[in-house]
């Protein structure tokens, strides 16, 4: 039998995964390490189904450690005797608590398999949110920002965890960034906010991320070629005086030539109309 950590995507229940989904629906115990992952797994599964487990506000270690021991020792039997989930936000492996039940499961009950189903990330989700292209080959960098931190590095940044806008953007502005934030993104739970203020999103919110571009950044993917070409044929399809121009017909061409005296044909019909027909 398999205890699966299960990623339940940025928020928004139909957001998970067909195989999440499955694994959901199939599982004899679903856990659940806070309100929000319980919330998303409840339109999916029914709430019997579903365990609660505690884990303490705390940066002390031993008391994290005793906790994440004792969630260990209440799923292993029921993963030794069926199928379980573990469900998180986002992805298991990205910024999730499911990595320390990983190590603590296979420390201290290492019989128990342990299968991951990745759900989508903020690391993703927040590029559609908020308008942004990654483009092929482009530079982009991970960092917290928690208490008004302001990490710099790449052309390109995600911070999670910003939890004092302001001073994380004056930093990022110093820095020669342009900074856009998102708080709940793609959540059914509070307030979605897209917003290149820091004021907007000062009050605290541990579900507030940052996207930071060098301002200086200049981006020529290939295919903008296309765009500028359809410019310039726009362009050559008006005269002068505003009415519409056409382009010489294939069929016409011959007479198009001799018409404008053309001795290369096709390359000067080329360099008028910006393409062929």
């Amino acid at each position: 039998m398999t205890l699966y950590g299960v990623g339940l995507g940025p928020g928004e229940a139909d957001l998970v995964t067909v195989r999440g989904k499955e694994v959901l629906e199939t599982a004899d115990v679903v856990y659940s390490p806070g309100r929000l992952s319980r919330s998303v797994a409840l339109e999916h599964v029914d709430e019997p189904v579903v365990g609660d487990l505690d884990f303490p506000m705390t940066k002390d270690e031993e008391k994290l450690r005793a906790a994440w021991k004792e969630a260990a020792a209440e799923i292993a039997p029921n993963a030794r005797d069926g199928d379980v989930a573990f469900v998180t936000l986002g992805d298991p492996n990205v910024y999730s608590t499911f990595g320390h039940l990983r190590r603590t499961m296979r420390a201290l009950h290492p019989a128990v398999d342990l299968e991951i189903v990745p759900g989508v990330s903020a690391v993703t989700a927040f590029a559609t949110a908020l308008g942004v292209e990654i483009e092929a080959g482009a530079g982009l960098a991970l960092r917290e920002a928690a208490g008004g931190a302001s990490p710099t590095g790449p052309d390109r940044l995600i911070l999670f965890k910003v939890t004092d806008a302001p001073a994380t953007h004056e930093g990022l502005v110093d820095a020669g960034y342009d900074v856009r934030y998102g708080r709940r993104l793609f959540m059914e739970q509070g307030e979605t906010i897209v917003t290149d203020d820091p004021e907007a999103i000062a009050e605290r919110d541990y579900y507030t991320l940052a996207y930071a571009e060098r301002a200086d950044l200049e981006i020529e993917p290939a295919t903008a070629d296309f765009e500028a070409a359809s410019s310039r044929s726009t362009a050559a399809e008006t005269g002068d005086d505003g009415s519409e121009r056409r382009p010489p017909s294939v069929d016409g061409l011959v007479d198009y030539e001799r018409a404008e005296g053309c001795d290369s044909g096709f390359d000067d019909w080329h360099r008028q109309w910006g393409g062929f027909p």
